[in-house]
Parts: C-alpha cells; sequence; structure tokens
C-alpha cells in the first residue's frame, strides 16, 4: 500500500495502526433461531470468520503453520450481547489488536448493524503445537502485531 506521503508501507503496518479490519456478514435464515433472531452462538462464529479473514489478509498462513504443527486456539472469550440480529441484517465485525505478547494474542471484536453495536468480545488467542501444549508465538507474527 502506498500512504499519502507516497510512502509503500505493508498491509499489516496499516491494519494495525488505522482503522479496524471490518468483515461484513448477512444474517441467513440458517443463523437464526424460532424467534427469527440469530442464534447467540452464531455471533462467535461471525467473529472467528473475522479473525480468519484477518489472519489471511496480514499473509500469514494458517495451512502452512498447521504443517509445521502450530495452530491458533482460542483461550478466553468474554463476550456482551447488546442487543437481536435478524435474519437477512447486514452486519460488520471490527477487529482491532489490544496487546501482544510473546505467547498470547488479544483482540477486541464487535458486531455492528449501521451504527447501533449489537455484540462485543474480547478474545484472548494462544499458539499450541502438535501435542497441544501452548507455544510463543511465532516470531514473524510478533513482529507482524508490534
Amino acid at each position: 500500500m502506498i500512504d499519502d506521503k507516497g510512502k509503500k508501507g505493508n498491509l499489516a503496518d496499516d491494519r494495525l495502526n488505522s482503522s479496524p479490519h471490518a468483515y461484513s456478514i448477512r444474517v441467513f435464515y440458517e443463523d437464526t433461531d424460532m424467534g427469527g433472531i440469530v442464534y447467540h452462538a452464531n455471533f462467535l462464529k461471525f467473529i472467528e470468520r473475522a479473525r480468519s479473514d484477518w489472519v489471511r489478509e496480514l499473509g500469514i498462513d494458517q495451512n502452512a503453520m498447521r504443517a509445521e504443527g502450530l495452530v491458533f486456539a482460542v483461550r478466553r472469550v468474554e463476550c456482551d450481547y447488546f442487543t437481536a440480529a435478524r435474519f437477512d441484517d447486514r452486519l460488520e465485525v471490527r477487529s482491532t489488536v489490544q496487546t501482544v505478547s510473546g505467547a498470547r494474542l488479544v483482540m477486541e471484536q464487535q458486531i455492528w448493524r449501521g451504527k447501533e453495536l449489537v455484540f462485543s468480545a474480547t478474545v484472548t488467542l494462544v499458539c499450541i503445537g502438535a501435542a497441544g501444549q501452548p507455544v510463543r508465538l511465532p516470531a514473524n507474527i510478533r513482529r507482524l502485531l508490534h
């Protein structure tokens, strides 16, 4: 990318130092419960999709990571539901990095319908090895996120 001063930058720098990553979702019938509102667990699916899209845009190849015996795993989710989302709503998931340490990444993810906050979550991610044990985030990923 080229910034407003004509300098080249990379997508990771632009993503972390400017606006949140945005991912659009349309609510399908299969996402709703008998009352016609989004089933509560589906919000977790929506934010997972947004995180996967964000990781892909950063240039992190999760298939290559898995081949090396490393995967991201959700360690903790703390979430709040503010209002219902319904069939055919257009939603936007906004994801921002809060903190990065050697072993974990904490993100804030919010789901908006226009100017209305629908859902918010703080998600702690860790990296685990092939045997399921926690490992440090790979150095190249930590560099991308700092």
